[in-house]
């Protein structure tokens, strides 16, 4: 018997990007399947475990599922309970971005029989809104391309059994201009501080660059919203971590996401260094 295994369920919005994500995971030597019915999916973790050779296993779940959907919290609770590390991916993205998708592959949309795209969209969100709830980590694909994406999920996933699965906190900047991210747990508006983009010789800079981390770590709201920041996050993470969250995303929102929330976000990391997390950072409006 191979004992207990890494599952990761897949599931998220037609075009949102789940198959190149059950892809990268094959990648990393997960036995994947697509659109196993729910009630089958406890028999086949447990040809599974028989196996010498499989110590993970990636399950992709959508729409398609169609009434089999209804027997998955079952399912998902019956494998947690035989001791299965069991994790819910749900991959998002804006419908502006899966529209486009659909339009540019030319590919039916799998509820659209009428041919209407946006409300398919719309009633598909309505369909796995509970699956998305009870999703352990959510990835917001919209601005991602099949290369980028299958990076992030490798990056997830990768050299995971020699980690002690603490916890993993990615900080994000944003631009609210672009709408808020998906997958945020946590959202902190910056727009408060002065905006470099105002300053001449900073407007074409990120806060990636000196000159503009000066000028926005000099502010004194600046360095009281990273003691609060630090402070808030060192009492609540632990807390977190004895909750069995494995994800968390922290994201900080300025008006174009160049500037103020990414200085904010790569000092936050910074602070957080010394800490017992996997730290992250993705900067998701930088080069728009």
């Amino acid at each position: 018997m191979n004992g207990r295994l890494r599952v990761v369920l897949v599931s998220g919005l037609s075009g949102s990007g789940k198959s190149t994500a059950i892809n990268a995971l094959e990648d990393l030597g997960f036995y994947c399947i697509d659109n196993l019915p729910a009630e089958l999916m406890p028999r086949f973790i447990e040809l599974c475990e028989r196996s010498e050779e499989m110590s993970r296993a990636a399950l992709g779940v959508d729409s398609r599922g169609g009434e089999f959907l209804d027997q998955l919290p079952r399912a998902l609770e019956e494998l947690r309970k035989l001791g299965h590390r069991v994790e819910v991916i749900f991959l998002d993205a804006e419908d502006s971005a899966l529209v486009r998708r659909f339009s540019e592959t030319r590919r039916p949309h799998p509820l659209a029989t009428d041919g209407d795209v946006a409300a398919a969209i719309h009633r598909e969100r309505a369909d796995l809104a509970w699956l998305r709830g009870a999703a352990d980590r959510i990835i917001d694909t919209s601005a991602y391309n099949g290369h980028q994406l299958r990076a992030a999920v490798k990056a997830l996933f990768a050299d995971e059994e020699s980690q002690s699965h603490r916890l993993q906190v990615q900080f994000m900047s944003f631009g609210f201009k672009y709408g808020l991210p998906a997958d945020a747990n946590l959202v902190w508006d910056v727009r408060f501080l002065p905006n470099p983009f105002y300053v001449e010789e900073l407007r074409t800079r990120t806060g990636q660059e000196q000159p503009v981390k000066d000028y926005v770590l000099a502010h004194p709201a600046a360095e009281r919203f990273l003691a609060i920041a630090q402070d808030y996050l060192r009492f609540s993470l632990p807390h977190y971590e004895r909750e069995g969250k494995s994800y968390l995303t922290v994201a900080i929102g300025c008006t174009g996401g160049h500037h103020r929330s990414v200085v904010l976000v790569e000092s936050l990391a910074e602070m957080l260094e010394d800490t017992d997390v996997e730290v992250a950072i993705r900067h998701r409006d930088v080069e728009r």
